[in-house]
């Protein structure tokens, strides 16, 4: 997080020119430890971070400070050889990888794809589905099957008639089971075969060539396990909920139809449209919370349970929400404003809480308690609206466009441009009256073994030795070794399916993209000036930051005896205010506060009270016992110049309030330890300043002072 946010700074700070200079048409305004500095380079950073300063003079005179010194600390970082270091090179290739993703895909699709994702989520589908499962790398008999059954049941809930349908797909199935040259298939085959045919021949029997009510046809044929119970049901749902291309067959079907088949990662798809409504848009609630902890004991969850309860018992006795939240709820930034939160839409908050806020009919309503990760709330639903603006939610829908199989569709745009701007060929002959060959590749599905079912395969010295072209890109040909050694570190440890040919056809187009996508990657630096400035924007973050880990912020983490004698000759700059020793006791009437009363006079501890008080209600009695510091506490202000003792009982947020002082703690120092981050933070500003005053002695900085005056009047 530390570097993240040091390389942030940098590149917000020191931003290297986006408009490269011309040698020759560039003034030299400075140059510093030997290299020299533009008016274009230094210009462009003045004014990407002095936006509202314009050529003031004086902002000129203290940014060109600040960039002085950072050259001479990365001119420091490249003399020490920091860019050389392979950890460093890793590094910035991460970074190109993270700052190249924006420029490699289609940006046009992808503000395609955002509007259409805004757009489904202004509507809620509810629809019903059948699923025959097919794996995505199926071999094409298998695929073959599976689609087979989807158009049968299709033609089942259609209406159509489906006896010789069945018919020529039993036929099919078994052939294919028998396939190995016996006349009689094994147990597991026969299971198999029944499984498929049982259900369309019952179905079909039992209807009579009638339409088969969709639930039913779902209940029988899907292979997804809750339709058995719920008939293919999938309540309501929007947009990205959903495998993309399954919600577009809702979205674009119509309400009563049923689709043609869907295909996606699982299999074959049916969809019937239900209903569409508006979107359920976004809802503000108030909440009142008991917070749990992950790995409690059992009693510590009965007793929030207890609390939760209690509070929604008084709920119902006509006490107010808001009222309730401000003395109980364990929130406590909400607490103080009646347990109000945000507005929020879906996804935003955990399914339980999100759920009873969006079942809310009306506002005012309130839920009864329900359980979450982080306690028990009560939900007291204040407002709901609609969907925000396209706008708003747009960096949103990015991000999660960006984990959604959609997002394949701005690289598949930007794979077809690349092939075409660099003459992408591959190697097929073109065979009259026969199907077009690709003898190149298809060499491989006679010198790849089964090993690489498991991922192990690894080329011999023949496969080494391959040299037919596949394709040409640009002005390379890639060859029968260079995709040998593809497949080598690219083959996956379990292979989805054993039939070699798909998997070799996979492996190519993989490799196919996979190259495209370096070549354009590549030139970056060649065609967006704007991206060459900002790798050399990271470049010198990176070494900055390496740089200032050496020099400053490890070394003052360990240097324990420098930051000891540090904190030694500085002690009296860390120091605590006065502060009071103090419990506060909050009672639910003033006969638990004099229960409490009683308890301290026999000098019982705040736990042994606790217990007590509170074991018939955990409403009964809360208890705030630190050191307060001034402006913690309202009642331990009030009586700040006490001394010692008990305060009489007040009211507070319908509770009976006292405090019991202990002491009055004078100002001391802090400890090391106590004050650890902070010394920490001014010894590193010590070690910097001193560092920095070393590199202005040993590193020669020269202004043009005529320049730099013509930067100030603007010219």
């Amino acid at each position: 997080m530390k570097k993240a946010i040091a390389l942030t700074v940098c590149a917000l700070s020191f931003l290297t020119s986006q408009v490269m200079a011309q040698p020759g048409k560039d003034q030299v305004l400075m140059n510093v430890c030997g290299t020299n500095v533009t008016v274009t380079e230094f210009m462009s950073v003045y004014k990407k971070n002095n936006k509202e300063q314009g050529n003031d003079p004086k902002a000129i005179d203290n940014y060109l400070d600040l960039f002085t010194i950072f050259k001479m600390k990365v001119k420091e970082a490249e003399e020490m050889k920091l860019d050389t270091a392979s950890t460093f090179k890793t590094e910035l290739d991460g970074y190109r990888r993270q700052l190249a993703q924006p420029y490699l895909t289609d940006k046009d699709v992808n503000e395609a794809l955002l509007r259409e994702a805004y757009d489904r989520m202004l509507q809620d589908v509810h629809a019903q589905h059948i699923l025959i499962k097919c794996d995505e790398n199926a071999l094409p008999k298998d695929s073959q099957m599976a689609w087979n059954r989807v158009m049968i049941a299709q033609a089942m809930v259609n209406g159509k008639p489906v006896t010789k349908m069945i018919d020529e797909f039993d036929k099919q199935l078994k052939a294919d089971l028998t396939a190995n040259g016996t006349k009689k298939m094994t147990k597991a085959d026969s299971t198999t075969w029944k499984a498929m045919v049982d259900p369309l021949r019952s179905l079909d029997k039992r209807y009579k060539g009638k339409a088969v009510p969709f639930g039913d046809a779902a209940k029988a044929l899907s292979d997804d396990p809750s339709a058995k119970e719920n008939g293919g049901d999938l309540g309501y749902f929007t947009s990205m909920q959903m495998v993309y291309p399954f919600e577009s067959a809702a979205y674009n079907g119509k309400v009563g139809e049923v689709s043609m088949p869907v295909r996606t990662r699982y299999g074959f798809h049916l969809v019937k449209v239900l209903d569409k409504r508006p979107a359920q848009g976004e809802v503000r609630v108030a909440h009142i919370m008991v917070k749990t902890t992950p790995g409690g004991s059992v009693d510590d969850s009965l007793k929030a349970k207890q609390k939760i309860e209690e509070i929604y018992a008084k709920l119902k006795q006509g006490e107010k929400f808001e009222e309730l939240a401000k003395q109980f709820s364990d929130d406590k930034p909400s607490a103080a404003k009646g347990g109000e939160l945000p507005w929020f839409g879906r996804y935003k908050m955990p399914a339980e809480f999100e759920n009873v806020s969006f079942a809310l009919a009306e506002n005012g309503d309130v839920s009864q308690p329900v359980k979450t990760r982080y306690g028990w709330h009560l939900v007291k639903r204040l407002e709901r609206r609609g969907i925000g603006k396209y706008d708003d939610m747009k960096a949103e829908l990015k991000t999660r466009i960006s984990r959604d199989s959609r997002s394949q569709k701005g690289r598949e745009s930007l794979i077809a441009r690349i092939k075409e701007e660099y003459t992408f060929q591959e190697e097929i002959l073109v065979i009259k009256g026969k199907k077009n060959t690709f003898p190149a590749l298809e060499a491989f599905y006679t010198v790849i073994d089964t090993s690489i079912y498991k991922g192990v395969w690894t080329p011999n010295d023949k496969v080494k030795a391959m040299g037919e072209p596949l394709f040409r890109l640009g002005d390379k040909t890639y060859s029968q070794a260079d995709f040998a050694k593809f497949i080598e570190t690219h083959q996956a440890r379990r292979a989805k399916t054993n039939d070699i040919a798909s998997i070799v056809n996979a492996q190519y187009k993989q490799f196919v993209e996979e190259t495209c996508v370096a070549l354009e990657e590549s030139n970056l630096d060649k065609k967006y000036p704007e991206f060459r400035a900002l790798m050399q924007e990271y470049r010198d973050g990176i070494l900055l930051f390496d740089l200032m880990d050496r020099k400053v912020w490890s070394k003052a983490v360990k240097d324990s005896a420098g930051l000891k004698n540090f904190y030694e000759k500085n002690k009296t700059k860390y120091m605590w205010d006065e502060r009071s020793d103090a419990a506060v006791y909050s009672c639910a009437s003033d006969s638990v506060a004099q229960v409490v009363r009683a308890m301290l006079k026999k000098k019982k501890t705040d736990k042994e009270i606790l217990e007590a008080v509170n074991k018939n209600s955990q409403l009964n009695l809360q208890v705030e016992s630190k050191l307060f510091n001034k402006g913690e506490n309202e009642l331990v202000d009030k009586n700040w110049k006490m001394k010692k003792g008990i305060t009489e009982n007040t009211m507070k947020d319908k509770k009976v309030v006292f405090m019991s002082k202990k002491k009055k703690v004078p100002p001391t120092n802090k400890t090391l330890q106590e004050a650890k981050g902070l010394v920490t933070a001014d010894y590193q500003n010590q070690l910097e300043k001193e560092w920095v005053e070393s590199l202005k002695k040993k590193c020669a900085v020269t202004v043009n002072k005529d320049v730099l005056d013509s930067i100030k009047k603007g010219n």
